[in-house]
């Protein structure tokens, strides 16, 4: 009845309810979670916004511009008219002059400047976002690995348990022989070691799977404490192309490319305003009239800066060795990723070889088993052999245990390798 009360003892401190309580969480939930919370999200509102205000002084460039000057001037020497006319006072120019003006320009044509500037603002602004996006997809490693790993230890611990109900079931056979006078005290004791040291291998495996839960917790903005249940997810289907997130990010770098070179192109073209100037000022456009008076002058202005026509072809030179160092980068990394994944593809293969024979060697360690205990109960073997066989069982429990859990990690991992969304 001791070794009963101990095996009560150990289920009730080892395997506590709160193990098993209401939180479920699968690696969906996490992911998702994970992504909202972590702070770089909220990086993806001010991109937003930086685009949105840059965008929108771009398109000013559309609306009326309107300046306003004033200048006063002394010159040396101011316009005479040399002809003296009996009876007639020619007016002469003041050697101080004095204007204040406005002047109002609308854009008819530039070429489509304004217009590529706009796209360049979206163009920088898709590579901050697809930078972020590459940025947030790490975070699917790390959440992975975390949640992975609890799993694997909570594995660990429903095999423990197995573990324990086998010794007791042992210590049960050597009890009633130490009664019966057909067994010695010192086997039981054994036993009773035994188990002990497997409920202390428990609280290890506890106080593990309780540290990873509280760092998963901090990713989720949750509280995650033993009462947590991680649901284990199903065995995926592999994708065969890569989608990664930073292939996005390299076509956006390349469009940008393009857009800064018509942007090139259409600066260098010649540019149509409409203008209207209305000022006051001495002398006005009548220069006989040397005196204060209003003024107006409307029309077209064209111009050409013919300046960069000088610089086009260098720029565009680097444009061009800019587009070529991104496709080398692309290359590159379409080059490690299929050669990651394909060397998680022989990792995967290596588990779900051993699982086919994980089976199999369970099959015949349990026969031995049960086999030790009968022979354990007869007195046959001693507690140390019978321990030898459920220990050899319990391995290979926990060695398929490993490998089912390898397995799906080494699956998932092929996916963020691939860029598969789950």
């Amino acid at each position: 009845m001791r070794s009963k009360a101990l095996w009560i003892g150990l289920i009730l401190i080892v395997f506590s309810p709160e193990l098993y309580g209401q939180l479920s969480l699968t690696l969906d939930d996490c992911q998702n979670q994970a992504q909202v919370n972590y702070p770089l999200i909220k990086k993806r509102d001010l991109v937003e916004r930086s685009k949105a205000y840059a965008i929108e002084k771009a398109a000013k460039g559309y609306l009326p511009q309107f300046i306003i000057n004033a200048q006063a001037t002394y010159q040396s020497a101011v316009t005479e008219i040399p002809i003296q006319m009996q009876g007639i006072e020619i007016p002469q120019l003041t050697k101080d002059q004095y204007k204040f003006y406005g002047e109002l320009n609308q854009t008819i044509y530039d070429g489509g400047n304004i217009k590529q500037k706009i796209e360049l603002h979206r163009s920088t602004s898709a590579i901050e976002e697809q930078s972020l996006s590459v940025a947030l997809y790490q975070l699917k490693d790390r959440i992975n690995q975390l949640f992975f790993s609890i799993l694997m230890i909570e594995e660990q611990l429903n095999q423990n348990q197995l573990l324990m109900k086998d010794i007791q079931l042992g210590l049960d056979k050597v009890e009633a022989a130490v009664t019966n006078g057909t067994a010695l005290e010192a086997d039981l004791n054994v036993l009773k070691a035994e188990l002990l040291k497997a409920a202390q291998h428990a609280v290890d495996l506890k106080a593990n799977r309780t540290a990873y839960l509280e760092v998963l917790g901090l990713f989720l903005n949750k509280t995650l404490d033993a009462s947590t249940k991680l649901i284990k997810p199903e065995l995926p289907i592999l994708p065969k192309t890569i989608q990664r997130p930073e292939l996005a990010l390299y076509d956006d770098q390349l469009t940008n490319i393009a857009v800064q070179e018509e942007l090139i192109n259409v600066r260098n073209r010649p540019r149509l305003d409409f203008f209207f100037q209305g000022g006051y000022g001495r002398p006005a456009l009548n220069i006989l009239k040397p005196r204060f008076d209003a003024y107006y002058i409307g029309g077209l202005r064209l111009s050409w800066n013919l300046g960069g026509l000088y610089t086009q072809k260098k720029e565009k030179a680097i444009l061009e060795i800019n587009r070529l160092a991104i496709g080398v980068e692309k290359e590159t990394f379409l080059f490690n990723t299929h050669s990651q994944a394909k060397r998680e593809s022989v990792t995967i293969r290596r588990y779900q070889d051993l699982l086919q024979s994980d089976n199999e060697i369970i099959a015949l360690r349990e026969k031995v088993k049960k086999t030790a205990v009968t022979q354990l109960e007869h007195g046959v073997i001693t507690t140390n052999d019978y321990l030898r066989e459920v220990n050899a069982e319990d391995q290979a429990r926990l060695n398929k245990i490993i490998h089912e859990i390898q397995l799906l990690a080494s699956q998932y991992d092929y996916l963020y390798i691939t860029g598969d969304t789950y």
